[in-house]
This record gives structure tokens, C-alpha cells and sequence, in this order.
């Protein structure tokens, strides 16, 4: 039998809480339930979960604070975050801290555990990837670092790497906008579009040192990665 892998879940509302770790539970997880983002943080740093499910709005410290702190020293692990919040800041600001998706309640289990399945399934694709050459950029996808000849290293963010590998994936030709915005964000809605376009923006600024690398825009399709 395989070894079961192990997820945090920070949840405060004790019945959710219950009904997410029973579900994923009987799908041969192991979860480690905390009711607020403190216990958490103490239960993060004493076991070796592959995955993070953190509850935005918790008692003591909340899930954003959580994966800040957490983010400090592991660019790897994958965050999802869970909330009733919808509005746009709200969302980008989970994926700039550097959260991998992001679930609105409510929402169904079987959602829930399909992304979770999703954002392992591209962790582990992350780990085999080898050091890219961008231009006169250098990038390290498994570590997500981006460094311009033998300058300072550049950290990117989970979903910053990601999304440039894919554009290095199909460079010189156009990557689909709504397949992107599904693969990385989960759905392709007007939140995560407008959140993706700010990843962009934030990549442009990080390879503009080469003039021959370029993220055009082809309006009503994609972007194409040029180099």
C-alpha cells in the first residue's frame, strides 16, 4: 500500500472542518486538523504535510498571515485557500502571497479534492524539471528562481513559476488563455483572469533585462512567450 500523504487543514468552523478531514480521509489522506491559524503554524512546523488547506478568515492568526510566515521558508508546498471572499483584491492578494488556488465557499467536497489531486500531481511534475535557459536568463523551476546572466538571484512565487513554465512549454506560440487559467487558477473567471494578468505584468517586469524575450498579448486568445 502506498504511503498515505499527509494534509494540513486549518479550518475554525468545527462541523466543516469534520466533514472536509472525513472526506479526505476516505481517500487515503492523512489530515492534520487545526482550528486556528496558530495551531496550525506549531502543527506545520512539527510534521511534513505535502499540501496546505487554510481557512482565510481564522481566530489568532488567519489563513493570508499563516502562509506568509510559511512562505518565508518553503516556496514549495502547495496552498489552497478557503473563504467566502470574493471580491478581486481579495483573490489576488491570496495568489501574490503565494497561495496555488483558491476555493469559495461553498463549495463541494469532490471540487475540493480534485484540485487537491491536481496541485500534488503538478508538484511532483515540479520536482522533475530541469534548469531552463530564457535568453540570457537562467530558470530553475524546481527551486523558482530566475537570475539574469551572473546577477542576484530572483525568487519567484509558486504560481510565477508555473505559469512561466508553461509559457516556456509553448514558447513562440500562443497559449491559450482560458486553458491556462484553468490549469493554474482552477477556472477561468473574470477573478482569475484579472488575476493572471497581473502575474504577467509582474513577469514582464522580472525578464525585461533581455530585450529579445517578450509575453505578447494576442487579444481574444492568450499570450505568447518570445525568445
Amino acid at each position: 500500500m502506498s504511503e498515505k500523504v499527509t494534509i494540513l487543514l486549518a479550518e475554525d468552523e468545527p462541523a466543516l472542518g469534520q466533514i472536509i478531514r472525513d472526506s479526505l480521509e476516505t481517500r487515503n489522506f492523512k489530515v492534520l486538523l487545526c482550528e486556528d491559524g496558530e495551531i496550525a503554524l506549531k502543527k506545520y512546523k512539527e510534521n511534513d504535510p505535502k499540501l496546505l488547506v487554510l481557512d482565510v478568515m481564522m481566530p489568532k492568526k488567519d489563513g493570508f498571515t499563516l502562509a506568509k510566515e510559511i512562505r518565508k521558508e518553503n516556496n514549495e508546498i502547495p496552498i489552497i485557500f478557503l473563504t467566502a471572499k470574493s471580491q478581486t483584491k481579495d483573490v489576488v492578494e491570496g495568489f501574490t502571497i503565494g497561495g496555488n488556488d483558491y476555493v469559495k465557499k461553498p463549495f463541494s467536497i469532490e471540487e475540493l479534492i480534485v484540485r487537491i489531486n491536481s496541485l500534488l500531481q503538478r508538484t511532483n511534475l515540479q520536482k522533475t524539471a530541469e534548469i531552463i535557459n530564457l535568453g540570457h536568463y537562467t530558470f530553475d523551476f524546481r527551486r523558482q528562481i530566475l537570475q539574469y546572466k551572473t546577477e542576484k538571484e530572483l525568487q519567484l512565487t509558486h504560481r510565477e513559476a508555473h505559469l512561466l513554465f508553461n509559457l516556456y512549454k509553448n514558447k513562440n506560440e500562443v497559449l491559450d488563455r482560458s486553458i491556462i487559467l484553468k490549469k493554474l487558477w482552477g477556472t477561468d473567471d473574470i477573478f482569475s483572469s484579472r488575476s493572471m494578468d497581473v502575474f504577467i505584468t509582474k513577469l514582464r517586469k522580472k525578464l525585461n533585462q533581455d530585450p529579445a524575450i517578450q509575453i505578447l498579448n494576442v487579444r481574444g486568445y492568450g499570450y505568447k512567450l518570445v525568445c
